[in-house]
């Protein structure tokens, strides 16, 4: 018995976290990786063009050794608990077999080895790092091992069943499984992470392809008479050569079930949507496949648990109908709606509770942050039920009807078409026993390819050249409609595949041939394609939807035109004409490029502050930021952080141009001009101010440095370098930078009202802030418009949405990091 109470004993110690014997070859945690005191000798600047790929490559390999210090950390915190488990198991009182935990734990002490004696290896190398430092040679040896991972990747599946199982028949082993601690690096701040068994598990599947992007970019960066060059080039053969081997094994999620016939059920759609359940709104993950339409919804389960989905209903696509708004409208409930100021407060509320988190965050209050966090997701979760309000219903023949709410036509039509789609096939009626049904609802969990919960509808985006200027298009007219009606247009552009509505006219009414001849400037900024979307406006009551009275204007038309460059390069009108389901709407448009707008000259000037270097402004104003910058910063938000398309859509050129002379010239009445300005002509200076500095903010030395930077393809290389870059910049720079970052997330935290998203912020002032000068452009970097905007666009766009999406920089944190790196570029 007292045996069995120690070993009992050492569980409970693994439960509740608090036995800090560590396995066998620890890490050093004193290391200078771990201490931060890598500094000087990991980060040198960037000394010329043959030095500056072997930085890069320094930068990469210190980004990728610290994140073999958290694989590491996961390792060891998924073996912790072996040795107990194991001691139990000899006991009368096992908590698992010998077969369950060789079983579950196979193979991760050998990974744990091999990596422990990879990073042992690696560290000194880095910390004294020369120009002649190999380490091609480690990596050869590290892609060599990896048939142990072939061994682990074949006993995945079996590890991580066994693990639920017991889990599900030992409450004791399900304690431990669903609250792992892992040790976070030496200098964070956040001293353990709980993290689940299954998630840990799954770190070996993910890390194997960590170690090939790596090396792609250490050969990148790497010359090719560098002795180092052909032992990274064989060990990316190795490798390549293994991923390609067990491709299909390393993602253990499929597209597709086999059914009992031995029929293949792929998942062709999913995602989550709000359905009306006995009135009221119900979070759903809904999903399409191949023969019936599932709707399930996520259960609720225990901190650190893997997420487990309960089907509420399916219907096979055979029996699935739509109904029309007609057909529909008396027998739609009463769907529950929340005024729009209740949404607001919603909004307002979550923007807080992030500023909130970021600061207790900093004060390293785990227990405020996860209380905060909690009500924040509240708060969420409660707007994603409460925003969307265009019904999707379908119908079963049976007679059940389900309804959907959505938040675009774009999204409705979507589904619609693709079920539609699903239909045309010969399709029989599946009838799902209970078993089957759970097995299918089972999958889910592996098969969905939507993982977040979305409070905002955003697609990808995609990277592609497109135009970048502006774009006026006259919309002329319409004719093929049959019947009178109220109509009207919207216009819409990609950028980079994410469209955003750019237009509309007015409401041409009680007519077959509608007249508009309305003028609009649409900037572009990456586009390839012109939207046009005509709808019928509704002022019928006995045609309303009855949801609360909302009115649906019907979409009679859409259609689209590629933006053909020659077309584009034009500058006189070019007339043409989309069809739309019979309809033709008729439209002129021209391009006006702002390649000229952006072109950067040496400064002329003496005084004012258009056109001159920064540092000579802040420093004849004794300020840390120009004035200029902090007016229209701060009447941004006093009255415009809502207004729709700020900083997209442009003001009127002569309110822009009388701005830039009051602050040119210092105006005593700077103050009344910009209350009574329009709010885009505010915005449309401050943009003209940075695209008029001599050199870009960012500064010409280093524009080539964010290029590299941004094109990293490991995470932990491309934080340890851009972050370095920040501090290269000069204090007027830098500081100013990180004000209009702080002032640009603020307004994307208004996007729902204001159509502002992180990335159409980048868009439009990515190139602004990094655009090189003349004299950089000319230094074989770019040579043509049409190569500035179809490469380095993108990539400028990039580098700033990366620092949007970053949590929040500090000047006085980055300075302190200062003591370990060096700043002279």
């Amino acid at each position: 018995m007292e045996e069995e109470e120690v070993v009992l004993g050492m569980l409970d110690k693994v439960l509740e976290q608090e036995d800090d014997e560590l396995l066998d070859g620890e890490l050093d945690m004193d290391s200078p990786l771990n201490s931060g005191e890598m500094g000087p000798h990991l980060l040198r600047p960037f000394q010329g063009d043959i030095e500056k790929g072997l930085e890069m490559k320094k930068l990469v390999l210190s980004g990728f050794l610290a994140s073999e210090e958290i694989y590491i950390n996961q390792l060891e915190a998924l073996l912790l608990p072996m040795r107990p488990l194991k001691a139990a198991a000899t006991t009368s009182k096992p908590v698992l077999s010998m077969e369950q935990i060789e079983t579950i734990f196979f193979k991760i002490q050998d990974i744990f080895q091999i990596h422990k004696e990879f990073y042992d290896a690696l560290l000194p190398h880095i910390q004294q790092w020369d120009d002649k430092v190999t380490v091609g040679h480690l990596f050869q040896k590290l892609a060599s091992e990896l048939g142990v991972y072939k061994a682990f990747l074949d006993n995945y599946k079996v590890a991580v069943e066994t693990a639920e199982k017991c889990a599900q028949a030992n409450g004791q082993f399900q304690k431990i499984s669903e609250n792992l601690k892992v040790k976070g690096p030496k200098d964070s701040k956040d001293l353990t992470s709980s993290v689940t068994m299954e998630a840990l598990l799954y770190k070996p599947i993910d890390r194997v392809t960590r170690s090939t992007l790596v090396l792609h970019d250490l050969l990148k960066h790497t010359p090719k008479d560098h002795p180092d060059f052909p032992l990274l080039q064989d060990a990316l053969r190795i490798s390549q050569n293994f991923l390609s081997s067990i491709n299909e094994e390393i993602d253990p999620r499929r597209t597709a079930v086999t059914t009992p016939k031995g029929e293949a059920r792929q998942l062709v759609k999913d995602g989550f949507l709000v359905e009306v359940s006995e009135g009221s709104r119900k979070l759903r993950h809904v999903f399409l496949f191949t023969d019936l339409l599932l709707c399930a919804k996520l259960k609720k389960t225990a901190v650190g648990k893997h997420q487990q989905y309960e089907c509420k209903w399916y219907t096979p696509l055979a029996d699935l109908t739509f109904q029309t708004l007609d057909d529909a409208a008396d027998s739609i409930p009463h769907i529950q709606t929340l005024p729009e100021h209740e949404l607001d407060e919603m909004k307002n509320k979550i923007c807080v509770f992030k500023s909130e988190i970021q600061k207790e965050k900093t004060k390293g209050q785990s227990r405020v942050v996860d209380r905060l966090r909690k009500k924040m997701n509240e708060q969420e979760a409660c707007l994603l039920l409460h925003s969307p309000s265009i019904p999707f219903r379908i119908h079963n023949r049976n007679g059940k009807s389900y309804l959907f709410l959505l938040s675009s036509d774009y999204e409705r039509s979507e589904w619609r078409e693709s079920i539609e789609k699903l239909q045309k096939k010969d399709l029989q009626a599946c009838v799902l026993s209970s078993v089957e049904l759970q097995v299918l609802t089972g999958f889910c969990f592996k098969l969905r390819t939507v993982h977040n919960i979305p409070l905002t509808s955003h697609k990808d985006d995609e990277e592609s050249p497109g135009h970048y200027g502006f774009l006026h298009v006259i919309v002329h007219s319409a004719t093929g409609f049959k019947e009178s009606a109220n109509l009207y247009c919207t216009l819409e552009v990609d950028s980079f595949g994410y469209y955003v509505g750019k237009a509309k006219t007015r409401v041409f009414r009680d007519t077959t041939e509608p007249t508009w001849n309305e003028e609009f400037e649409i900037e572009l900024e990456g586009s390839q394609c012109l939207r046009i979307l005509c709808y019928e406006k509704c002022y019928d009551k006995s045609k309303l939807n009855k949801d609360d009275n909302e009115i649906v204007d019907k979409i009679v038309g859409k259609g689209q035109v590629q933006l053909d460059p020659q077309t584009v390069q034009s500058k006189n009108w070019h007339m043409d004409v989309i069809e739309m389901n019979g309809i033709k709407v008729e439209f002129s448009m021209k391009f006006s490029s702002r390649d000229l707008s952006l072109k950067r000259t040496p400064s002329k000037k003496q005084s004012g502050v258009f056109g001159v270097k920064i540092s000579v402004v802040t420093k004849r104003e004794r300020s840390k930021v120009p004035y200029i910058v902090r007016q229209c910063i701060e009447e941004v938000e006093k009255r415009g952080i809502e207004e729709v398309g700020i900083y997209r859509i442009s003001g009127v050129a002569t309110d822009i141009q009388a701005l830039k002379a009051a602050f040119d010239t210092n105006t005593k009445d700077i103050l009344v001009m910009l209350s009574d300005m329009d709010i885009n002509a505010i915005a449309g200076t401050l943009k003209l101010y940075f695209r008029e500095l001599p050199e870009p903010l960012l500064t010409d030395r280093l524009y080539p440095a964010f290029m590299e930077g941004i094109a990293l393809s490991d995470p932990a290389a491309k934080e340890n370098c851009m972050m370095h870059l920040l501090r290269s910049l000069p204090d007027p720079n830098l500081i100013t930078f990180l004000t209009l970052l702080e002032h640009l997330k603020r307004v994307a935290e208004k996007e729902p009202i204001n159509k502002m998203s992180l990335h159409n912020l980048a868009t439009v002032f990515g190139p602004t802030l990094l655009r090189p000068s003349e004299a950089e452009s000319s230094k074989g970097h770019v040579t043509l418009a049409s190569d500035i905007w179809s490469h380095d666009v993108m990539a400028q766009v990039q580098v700033l949405l990366y620092y949007l999406q970053h949590q929040p920089i500090s000047f006085s944190e980055l300075k302190r990091n200062t003591l370990y790196f060096s700043t002279d570029v």
